[in-house]
């Protein structure tokens, strides 16, 4: 199975034209917005990081694995927040990637929550192990060794909205659509398209429920996963997603403290893959300090009482 997709990934990577969803899929979307929307920084008004690690079709040799990590925080002197996303690996086969971008978004408050428009910008490469074995061993193009593409600039854009309840946000990633350079052969990179949303629904102070969507396209390929957690007393939750023509998902999760939480989701395979992957295992880490927010004392005059 590995020979099947690396043989596939060579002859997508062989092409020069674009190709679709080249970014890496997460299902834990919903705490891992920075990724796809850089307007998202600081809007959860404290100093909030994530940890992800994916390891997506177990049972196939090669299949992907991929890490990030992301934090962000309000910086008030700037009249928004930061935002930093680290993407340590993506492996499909003999591909691997490494992205790092550097986030700022710009908020105002609106109504009862806050707009913001944001952008982020920086590095990505792509490189090939090499280890490849053809019937033609004089074939130049195909490569026999580790081959490192070029390192090249990457820019994203994006504008999000929230409010105690709910979120909404579009964005766009690889603006520059650069193109990746192996030396016998180029790829180019896909502009991305993302669109996500949700919304609190509080049943009462123990009980919630927040269901959301997360919609990737490339303009040839759309991806969308309906989701829902079921929350409760602020402490655990449950759900589950459906990825259309791809996926359903479980998820769990625990807050270990007010400001820790770990979360775990389970992807069982529903397309032609079904018969030869034992699904994908997920494992989300995150941490947030909130900041308290400072209440001016009122003072009373007792001759106006």
């Amino acid at each position: 199975m590995k020979k099947l997709l690396s043989l596939a990934l060579f002859i997508i990577s062989a092409s020069t034209a674009t190709f679709g969803q080249q970014d890496p899929q997460f299902s834990q979307n919903m705490f891992n917005r920075l990724h796809a929307n850089p307007a998202y920084a600081g809007s959860s008004d404290g100093i909030c990081g994530t940890l992800l690690y994916r390891n997506q079709w177990t049972g196939f040799d090669g299949a992907p694995k991929t890490g990030l990590f992301s934090i962000d925080a309000p910086v008030n002197f700037l009249h928004g927040g930061l935002g930093l996303t680290i993407l340590a690996a993506d492996e499909l086969g003999f591909e691997n990637t490494f992205s790092a971008k550097l986030a700022y978004a710009f908020r105002f408050n609106i109504g009862q929550g806050n707009l913001a428009i944001g952008a982020d910008f920086g590095i990505l490469q792509k490189s090939l192990d090499g280890d490849f074995k053809f019937n033609d061993p004089n074939d130049q193009v195909i490569p026999t060794s580790s081959v490192s593409g070029s390192v090249f600039p990457d820019l994203g854009a994006g504008i999000y909205y929230n409010s105690d309840k709910l979120y909404l946000g579009a964005s766009m990633s690889h603006i520059l659509e650069s193109e990746v350079d192996y030396g016998d052969f180029t790829t180019e990179m896909a502009r991305h398209y993302y669109f996500m949303g949700g919304y609190r629904f509080e049943f009462s102070p123990a009980i919630s429920l927040i269901p959301s969507f997360h919609v990737k396209n490339t303009g040839d390929q759309t991806q969308a996963d309906i989701n829902a957690n079921l929350h409760f007393n602020n402490r655990f939750w449950v759900g589950g997603s459906y990825r259309l023509e791809d996926a359903i998902v479980l998820m769990a999760g625990l807050n270990i403290t007010p400001n820790l939480r770990l979360g775990y989701s389970y992807d069982m395979t529903t397309s032609d893959l079904k018969d030869y992957s034992d699904g994908t295992h997920e494992i989300m880490l995150g941490y947030c300090y909130k900041f308290k927010k400072k209440i001016n004392p009122i003072i009373r005059n007792v001759r106006f009482l």
